[in-house]
């Protein structure tokens, strides 16, 4: 008994000595470049690093923010993120429950699945010289729409089969049992289906975010002036052929870290896939 009681407390403590390896790697980077904003120039580069910031500084904030226009850039981000990310969750969660329930002749379902998912194996290098040019002739080059539909282009598919996994784990017998009580194919997907999907909602909007607010090719090559371009191109852009200005990329990168961070703990107890399938109606 004593053995097995040892056994059991060495397996905790290499799994809390796992946990902690783990949390260090993926935490060391986001502490280091928040360290980085709060040093002068020259603490950035001494040797021995300086783990904590000596004489903390606020300039490099006020280079970025006050100086700069990183704020027009991080609300750019914001919008665009925030809007492709509703539109891509609305969308995919109406295509990804039709591809889930409806019946279609012949092996069209798998069809269309495979197209929409085909779509999203594209790398978007190889469309930015079309969508240049439509946006182009639409004169819609340097606005925020741009963006966010060439972002939803491509976010669209990943939510859509997100989605459409989700709903196929759901029993369709709590929707037939919605409709036998009145209520439409509409109804049931309002009042039954989506809101036992939250877990997958949350995660879909978690994964559209986070791809939108990093995206920076299509911002690149979509928007050529501070007012349309995003924060990934603002950062980008202090690294010039005379110098790298770390101290402002620290500062602006962090504080993109923030809104991402937030965002992640509001939705968190949704991401938990705590929901009982399989209540049917009696």
């Amino acid at each position: 008994m004593a053995h097995r009681r040892k056994s059991i407390g060495i397996q905790r403590i290499a799994a809390y000595a796992t946990i902690a390896v783990a949390l260090v790697i993926t935490l060391f980077p986001v502490y280091w470049i928040a360290a980085n904003s709060f040093k002068y120039d020259i603490d950035i580069f001494s040797i021995p690093p300086q783990w904590v910031p000596a004489n903390p500084t606020l300039k490099h904030y006020h280079a970025a923010f006050v100086e700069r226009p990183f704020l027009i850039y991080a609300l750019n981000s914001l919008i665009i993120a925030v809007s492709t990310t509703l539109v891509s969750v609305v969308f995919g969660s109406l295509a990804g429950y039709a591809l889930a329930r409806f019946q279609y002749p012949g092996r069209w379902r798998y069809q269309i699945s495979f197209w929409i998912l085909s779509t999203r194996m594209m790398p978007p290098i190889v469309t930015i010289i079309p969508l240049y040019i439509a946006f182009n002739h639409l004169s819609m080059l340097n606005t925020k729409p741009a963006v966010i539909i060439a972002d939803t282009a491509f976010n669209l598919p990943f939510a859509t089969w997100m989605m459409k996994s989700y709903f196929q784990d759901l029993p369709v017998e709590l929707e037939e049992a919605a409709m036998v009580d009145g209520d439409t194919r509409w109804g049931a997907f309002l009042h039954v289906a989506l809101p036992l999907a939250r877990p997958g909602l949350a995660a879909t909007a978690i994964f559209c975010l986070i791809i939108s607010w990093n995206e920076f090719l299509l911002a690149l090559i979509l928007t050529l002036t501070e007012r349309s371009q995003t924060l990934p191109i603002g950062i980008a852009g202090r690294v010039t052929q005379y110098n790298t200005y770390w101290g402002e990329i620290s500062a602006a990168g962090f504080t993109a870290c923030i809104p991402i961070m937030i965002f992640a703990f509001v939705v968190q107890k949704h991401l938990v896939r705590g929901i009982s399938f399989g209540a049917v109606k009696g």
